[in-house]
């Protein structure tokens, strides 16, 4: 019996996905041919107008997966007025600008109107947008909401709603915005949800949102690309060992460093390390959430075509950005949240490119490099050397950032001795030499205190209240003084010429007048 010949598989192009003619040719003329797996999985049931639950890793093509099939089916209808037909949530500005783009190149073909809703943005113009209609409306959830309470908006045509970068929403706070966005659109709506890694948060929301959806997972949830090279570098805790650290790892990789983005975990190192950069001569800019939104596009722009060598950015730039060809990736701080790890690294090595990813970890880094290894289920390798070999010395450089009063303290207490003496002592001592100020404050300190007798003190308490009760007994006496203190033009002084205390008028109490003891 003769064996059956295995029949190779047929490989899957966008032409078998059920694209509309309008669409395939502009994916044809942007120069894609073979969809991605998650694009493969995802594009027929939602065209089908099912549910879709999509999880894949950064850099696989989730964007495509959504834009393409939803402009084929809005080639049947128009959009009427401030009621869109389909929204679509980002988290950031960046992520929306850049969903905007797919829809103008994959749409080239269809006149489809869209309109981006996010901050730093005039209202005005959005409005304009919003009143012609707008086949798709792309929208950061506060932007939204705004125009919704303003009046500008009803959502009650909206047929597709995706939900982009969940995990990234469920970071940012932004779940109670989008459970409020969710019950105004109606129910019998198409929901296309995608997420790089799915905590049990997002999970319940799924369960809240999607109608029996179809789950589309091509790869490990929080698993990293296999063509990234990842490498750990130690460094001391102090910021400026940091950053000759990072100096001296981008010189290293000179020879195949094309560009790179470097995160930091917060804007103030973002803005620190970027100085830092331009005074050392590096071609570099900065991309941080507290900058106006021409400027982040701006920087953006320049460093997509090349003109900027290095980006340091926050965490704005780590999810979703499509920046298809950079070489490294630097994390000059390891990430709070284990997951953002691998958002940040998928920063490169996009489209089946290899890349290359450096995380520069110091001593107080070590439990978020453990929740790091122990998402990705793998033991990243060290460079040089791990932790260990940091010298013991370098631990207590965390101490100024755990508290800088402590400093204040050691000084104050250093100082003490000096503090308790007179002024003109301690100027004197500081002007002498130091062997003649220690042994000064040694024959101080070793000088006893005699106590004074108890009839002596006595005496003085005797004395202090009879002073007391001849005052009380003579109001003519205090009045006198209290038009003394008024009169600024009357000799105030004594017939010996010896001045008063202020605020005691023409005589002295006193308990002023007993003499200190030394």
């Amino acid at each position: 019996m003769q064996a059956e010949t295995p029949v190779e598989a047929k490989e899957v192009t966008f032409a078998d996905l059920g694209l509309s003619q309008k669409v395939l040719s502009a994916v044809t003329d942007a120069g894609y041919t073979t969809p991605t797996p998650i694009q493969a999985g995802a594009i027929p049931h939602a065209l089908q107008g099912k549910d879709v639950l999509g999880i894949a890793q950064t850099g696989t093509g989730k964007t495509a997966a959504f834009v393409l099939p939803m402009i084929t089916r809005l080639e049947k209808g128009r959009a009427r007025a401030r009621m869109p037909r389909t929204l679509i949530l980002e988290p950031t500005r960046e992520l929306a600008a850049q969903v905007e783009e797919n829809f103008v190149k994959y749409g080239k073909n269809n006149r489809l109107t869209v309109a981006l809703l996010i901050g730093g943005v005039s209202f005005d113009e959005q409005e304009k947008k919003l009143e012609r209609g707008a086949d798709v409306l792309i929208a950061t959830p506060g932007r939204l909401l705004d125009h919704f309470e303003r009046g500008k908006l009803l959502l009650t045509g909206v047929e597709t709603f995706v939900i982009d970068e969940a995990d990234r929403m469920l970071d940012m706070g932004f779940i109670p915005d989008i459970e409020r966005i969710a019950k105004l659109i109606p129910f019998t709506r198409q929901t296309l949800f995608f997420s790089a890694t799915m905590p049990p948060e997002i999970t319940k929301l799924t369960e809240q949102f999607l109608q029996a959806p179809v789950r589309v997972e091509v790869s490990k949830a929080a698993s990293t690309g296999v063509n990234i090279i990842q490498r750990l570098v130690k460094s001391k805790s102090k910021s400026w060992d940091k950053r000759e650290t990072l100096r001296n790892l981008i010189r290293a990789e000179e020879n195949e460093l094309k560009n790179a983005i470097i995160f930091c975990n917060r804007k103030v190192d973002v803005s620190e390390l970027f100085r830092s950069l331009v005074k050392h001569d590096f071609d570099a800019g900065a991309l941080h959430g507290d900058m106006d939104q021409r400027a982040r596009m701006a920087m953006l722009a320049g460093f997509r075509d090349g003109k900027l060598k290095l980006l340091v950015a926050s965490d704005v730039a780590a999810r979703g950005l499509d920046i298809p060809d950079v070489s490294h990736v630097f994390n000059f701080d390891v990430p709070i949240h284990a997951e953002d790890y691998v958002h940040r690294i998928g920063r490169t090595g996009r489209a089946g490119r290899s890349g290359k990813s450096f995380t520069i970890v110091t001593r107080s880094d070590s439990k978020y490099l453990d929740a790091i290894e122990k998402l990705i289920g793998n033991k990243i390798e060290w460079m040089d050397g791990d932790l260990s070999t940091v010298s013991q010395d370098d631990a207590e450089d965390e101490a100024p950032r755990r508290g800088r009063g402590k400093g204040r303290e050691r000084g104050r207490a250093s100082s003490s001795s000096d503090d308790r003496k007179p002024r003109g002592e301690r100027k004197s001592a500081r002007r002498s030499e130091p062997k003649a100020e220690e042994e000064v404050v040694a024959e101080v300190a070793v000088q006893p205190v005699e106590e004074a007798p108890v009839e002596e003190k006595r005496s003085r308490r005797e004395a202090i209240k009879s002073d007391n009760s001849e005052r009380k007994a003579r109001p003519e006496q205090r009045s006198r003084d209290e038009g003394g203190r008024r009169e600024r033009g009357r000799d105030w002084r004594r017939d010996d010429d010896e001045p008063s205390p202020i605020g005691f008028g023409d005589e002295i109490p006193a308990f002023m007048k007993i003499p200190a003891r030394v």
